[in-house]
C-alpha cells in the first residue's frame, strides 16, 4: 500500500465504463483535465482484436504494439488479427478464444497486449493519471490483464463486483518479482478445501522491467465489506470508491431477501444506504458514486469527509465516450424530450448481480428484440466455473441456451430473463458480432438512475452535444455549459 496520506489523489474519477465504453479516448481526455480518467478492461482482448479486424482506423492500436516489450509479441497479435483495409461490413469478426482455467499462450498474449494498448493510449501524450477498472466476477483473465496495465504504466487499479481480497498482494508481486502469481478461481460446487487457481508467468513479456506498482481502489457498497478488505487484503488498500445503488452499470443486491417493486426492479432501503462516518474512521480516502454528478452533490460528498466523487453517466454520454454516435444521439434526444428511462434488471446480467439497463427502441431492453435474439455464449466472459459429477470443470452461463445450460447442471428458471451482456454491450460501441444472414446482436446501454437529470444539465434546445472537458469543468465550478451554442 502506497501511504495515502502523502499522496494528491484527483477529485473527480470517471467511472470505468464497459465495454470500452470508457475507452482510450475519454479517459485521455479526462486526464488531461487533471483528474482521474479510467478506462474499463473488460473484454479488452475482444475489443483489441476486433478494431484490428475493422483496419484499426488510425493505426492507434498498432502504433501502441509498436511500444509493446517484447516485438515478437506484438507482431503476432497483428499477425492473427489485423486485416488492413478492415473486414467486409457483412461478414463475422474472427473469435477469439474464450478464457479458462489454463488459456492458451495466443489468448494469454493478446490479453496483456491490449491491456497494454489501452492503458499506453490514455496516457501518451500528456503527464496525468490513469486509472483501469476490472469486475471481480470475471477473474480467469485478471492476472494477464493486470500486468499488460501495469507494463503501461497504470496509476490506478480499480474493481468492482466482487471482494477483490487478492488483488493488492498481486500489485505488489508484479511489481516486485518475475516469478510465476496465482490467483484463486471460485468453483461452484467444490468441497471445503478444494483449491482452484489460474497462473501467469510475466517473464515471457519483459522480465527485469521495473514496473510501477498502482494505486489499488476496491468499488464498495457497504463500510463493512471495506473494513474487511482494509483489514485483510494482503498488500493494502489505498481507498474506495463508494458505490450507491443508483449508479449504472452492475449494483450491488439488497441486503437482506430480494423484494420487487410492481414494476419489476429490486427493493433498497435504510440498509442498502452508506454510513460516512464508518468510512471516514478506516483513515483512507474515498470517493462517493451513484447520482453525483453535480457540483453541489460534488461539495455535499467533500463534506461527508469524501476525497471527491466518481462520475458515469454523463461521462457515458459524451462526445468521447466508446458508445456508438448514433446509439449516442439516440440516449441524448430522449434526455432532450423528457423520456429517458432507466429500469433496474434484477435478471439481465449472469453474473448475479442487479443490472441498469436503459430503455431504449431496437435494443436488448425492447421484450420483442430480446425474444428475436437466439441464445448464444460466444464470448463468455461472464461464465461461472462449476465443478462436475466426475471432478471435471465446466463453464455454464445462464444466457446461453438454455438446454446447454440444464446439461451442465444448471436450473432451467435462472436462464429465464438473461440478457448477453458480453455481445448486447460490444454492438453498443459499434463492435457487435454479424451473424448467418447478416443478423447483428442488438445493443444493450446502462446509464445510472439520473439519466435524465445528468445529462440535461449538458444538452438543450440549441446543444445536443458535449465533451468531458465540459464536464469536468462544471463538476468542479458549478457553472452550466447548457448555454452554450452547439456548433455541427
Amino acid at each position: 500500500m502506497i501511504d495515502a496520506v502523502q499522496v494528491r489523489h484527483p477529485t473527480l474519477i470517471q467511472g470505468g465504463m464497459g465495454v470500452a465504453v470508457s475507452d482510450w479516448r475519454l479517459a485521455k481526455a479526462v486526464s488531461e483535465c487533471g483528474q482521474l480518467g479510467v478506462v474499463s478492461g473488460t473484454m479488452l482482448d475482444t475489443v483489441v482484436a476486433r478494431r484490428l479486424q475493422d483496419g484499426d482506423p488510425g493505426g492507434h492500436v498498432r502504433r501502441a504494439l509498436g511500444k509493446f516489450p517484447k516485438s515478437e509479441i506484438a507482431e503476432r497479435v497483428i499477425a492473427c488479427y489485423y486485416i488492413p483495409e478492415g473486414k467486409p461490413e457483412e461478414q463475422s469478426y474472427k473469435a477469439v478464444p474464450m478464457h479458462s482455467l489454463k488459456s492458451s499462450q495466443l489468448l494469454t498474449d493478446l490479453t496483456v497486449a491490449a491491456n497494454f494498448v489501452e492503458v499506453f493510449l490514455a496516457k501518451e501524450g500528456h503527464e496525468g493519471v490513469v486509472g483501469i477498472n476490472y469486475l471481480t466476477k470475471i477473474d480467469l483473465p485478471t492476472l494477464p490483464s493486470i500486468y499488460g496495465a501495469m507494463l503501461a504504466g497504470v496509476d490506478y487499479v480499480l474493481m468492482g463486483a466482487g471482494i477483490p481480497r487478492s488483488i493488492p498482494a498481486i500489485l505488489d508481486h508484479f511489481s516486485t518479482s518475475c516469478e510465476t502469481a496465482s490467483l484463486r478461481v471460485e468453483v461452484c460446487g467444490s468441497d471445503s478445501g478444494e483449491i482452484y487457481q489460474v497462473q501467469f508467468d510475466p517473464s515471457r513479456y519483459g522480465c527485469g522491467l521495473s514496473l510501477k506498482r498502482p494505486f489499488f481502489i476496491p468499488i464498495v457498497s457497504s463500510s463493512t465489506l471495506a473494513q474487511a478488505l482494509a483489514k485483510k487484503a494482503p498488500g493494502g488498500i489505498d481507498g474506495f470508491v463508494v458505490e450507491h445503488h443508483t449508479a449504472g452499470g452492475h449494483n450491488a443486491p439488497p441486503r437482506g431477501p430480494l423484494n420487487l417493486t410492481d414494476g419489476g426492479e429490486p427493493v433498497y432501503g435504510s440498509k442498502d444506504e452508506p454510513k460516512f462516518d464508518d468510512f471516514k474512521k478506516l483513515g483512507l480516502p474515498f470517493w462517493l458514486a451513484g447520482s453525483r454528478a453535480s457540483h453541489e452533490r460534488l461539495q455535499e460528498a467533500i463534506a461527508f469527509g469524501a476525497e471527491g466523487i466518481q462520475i458515469g453517466t454523463a461521462f457515458a454520454y459524451c462526445n468521447e465516450s466508446g458508445i456508438s454516435s448514433d446509439l449516442k444521439a439516440r440516449v441524448i434526444q430522449t434526455v432532450m424530450n423528457e423520456k429517458a428511462s432507466v429500469f433496474t434488471d434484477p435478471r439481465a446480467s449472469s453474473s448475479g448481480y442487479p443490472f441498469k439497463v436503459v430503455e431504449l427502441e431496437q435494443s436488448l431492453s425492447e421484450s420483442e428484440v430480446f425474444q428475436l435474439r437466439a441464445r448464444i455464449c460466444d464470448l463468455g466472459y461472464l461464465r461461472t466455473p462449476c465443478k462436475t459429477a466426475d471432478g471435471g470443470v465446466v463453464f455454464r452461463c445462464a444466457g446461453e441456451p438454455i438446454a446447454d445450460y440444464v446439461r451442465k447442471g444448471g436450473c432451467e428458471q435462472d436462464t429465464e430473463g438473461r440478457k448477453c451482456l458480453c455481445n448486447g454491450l460490444l454492438s453498443t460501441i459499434g463492435l457487435g458480432q454479424v451473424r448467418k444472414d447478416a443478423y447483428a446482436e442488438p445493443p444493450l446501454l446502462t446509464a445510472g438512475n439520473e439519466l435524465q437529470a445528468a445529462i440535461s444539465t449538458f444538452v438543450g434546445e440549441h446543444k445536443s452535444s458535449y465533451s468531458a472537458r465540459e464536464v469536468v469543468e462544471a463538476i468542479l465550478s458549478g457553472k452550466s455549459t447548457k448555454v452554450r451554442q452547439h456548433v455541427d
